[in-house]
């Protein structure tokens, strides 16, 4: 087969109503939906949480939510792809996606991850709480338009950080939000484009230094294996060797900037030469088709079903 496929796990901005629905209606999507304990780590029946806008897009109901529907997708074309395709040849997520490319590559349980998933949004919430009250209030936002050592310059003296590396001119700023709104002032003054994001914790930054001991230790007691699959971790961009490593990596994802765009080159340098994306947005597949324009790139959002999906994948493979 001369496709060589690589899977992306988005992270949070993408949720809505619907985020359930391709899953919902396909025997192997909602059998994992029924088995995965979702609504256990909820205070509130699933569809009261998708149709509320403020738990929907709270960190403590996104990442739980993000990783039970992205890997309900998976587990609803696994079988058939790999009849298409065979194995991926590339398995990366994008902050909290990094939990269901875990899964997808055989490290974590699938359902056990999504319990990890929530354990890992508590903690962060914790760690936010337990900050000094000045930096209590945070938040993550887009930077565009200026070059990214310019940009991170200009975080330092304000007191923020590049929370994820997506471009040399693009990138996600975090921090406490006096600190952004500092800081967004001095780099639309330079000609930078700002857009705040809907996630209320400074993910990736130091400010979640707090959550990452207990997070360790979340880790540790989960079952946990080498990958199957060649797995991208999102602080070094470098594929992923075994379990303990796997650990690391994640806890350190939490405090470290996410190397996005060291991910992106590595499919490409891995030769991917198709790209799919497991989320309800599809910021992943933009990304990386504006870097690099060779590698056929769709989102699920893109289709209605999955027989599309699959149809897609089927025309990329011949």
């Amino acid at each position: 087969m001369s496709m060589r496929l690589a899977i992306l796990c988005p992270g949070q901005g993408g949720q809505n109503p619907a985020m359930f629905d391709m899953a919902r209606s396909d025997a192997n999507g909602a059998a994992f939906l029924a088995r995965c304990g979702l609504e256990r780590w909820l205070d509130a029946p699933l569809a009261e949480v998708l149709a509320d806008p403020r738990r929907l897009y709270a960190n403590r109901y996104a990442q739980p939510l993000i990783v039970s529907s992205q890997l309900a997708a998976w587990h609803a074309i696994a079988d058939e792809l790999a009849a298409i395709a065979g194995a991926p040849a590339v398995v990366a997520g994008y902050s909290v996606g990094e939990l269901s490319a875990y899964a997808v590559a055989g490290v974590f349980d699938a359902a056990g991850a999504v319990g990890i998933a929530a354990r890992r949004a508590a903690l962060m919430d914790q760690a936010r709480q337990q900050a000094p009250a000045m930096l209590r209030e945070q938040g993550l936002m887009s930077v565009g338009g200026i070059a990214g050592a310019a940009a991170r310059a200009v975080l330092q003296r304000h007191g923020a950080y590049a929370a994820i590396d997506t471009g040399e001119d693009t990138l996600i700023a975090g921090g406490a939000a006096g600190s952004l709104r500092a800081a967004a002032e001095e780099l639309a003054a330079m000609g930078a484009r700002i857009g705040d994001l809907p996630v209320g914790l400074a993910s990736h930054t130091p400010l979640m230094q707090a959550a990452a001991m207990p997070f360790d230790e979340v880790l540790e007691q989960a079952a946990c294996a080498a990958p199957v699959l060649t797995l991208l971790a999102g602080v070094t961009g470098q594929a992923i060797d075994d379990a303990a490593q796997a650990r690391s990596l994640l806890v350190r994802q939490l405090t470290e900037t996410i190397q996005w765009a060291a991910c992106m080159d590595a499919c490409a340098e891995r030769g991917v030469t198709v790209a799919l994306e497991l989320g309800a947005c599809p910021a992943l597949s933009r990304m990386l088709r504006a870097r690099h324009p060779q590698i056929e790139c769709r989102s699920l959002s893109d289709f209605r079903s999955f027989a599309g999906v699959l149809a897609w994948l089927r025309r990329q493979a011949d």
